[in-house]
């Protein structure tokens, strides 16, 4: 048996699957600083192609972790903003942060 099989419970496995997915932290940190347009977002993470973030939203969207907002503006105004369960992530991605701060070369 491995040792995550008995040392991590199946939520913790799931949470670092999904937070550990390329490019998922970088997204959520962008949206710790509030709503962001598709392409807003896009333009803050240098590398990410737009077939990939669209793919990351809906998931996160899915997993209710981001909320896209629909406005009925003309032309119709899309926003993407954390929910409370993506807020409460908010210390994980300060952590990575400041860890790459102390440990990772500049």
């Amino acid at each position: 048996m491995s040792v995550c099989h008995t040392v991590c419970s199946r939520q913790y496995q799931q949470a670092a699957k999904l937070i550990g997915k390329r490019w998922v932290p970088l997204i959520l940190k962008v949206l710790l600083s509030g709503s962001k347009h598709f392409t807003q977002i896009e333009e803050q993470i240098e590398g990410l192609s737009s077939r990939v973030l669209s793919e990351r939203l809906k998931e996160l969207e899915q997993e209710r972790i981001i909320e896209r907002r629909v406005f009925a503006d003309i032309p119709v105004r899309i926003e993407y903003c954390l929910t409370e369960k993506g807020y409460a992530l908010e210390e994980v991605i300060t952590a990575i942060e400041h860890w790459s701060t102390d440990w990772l070369p500049s």
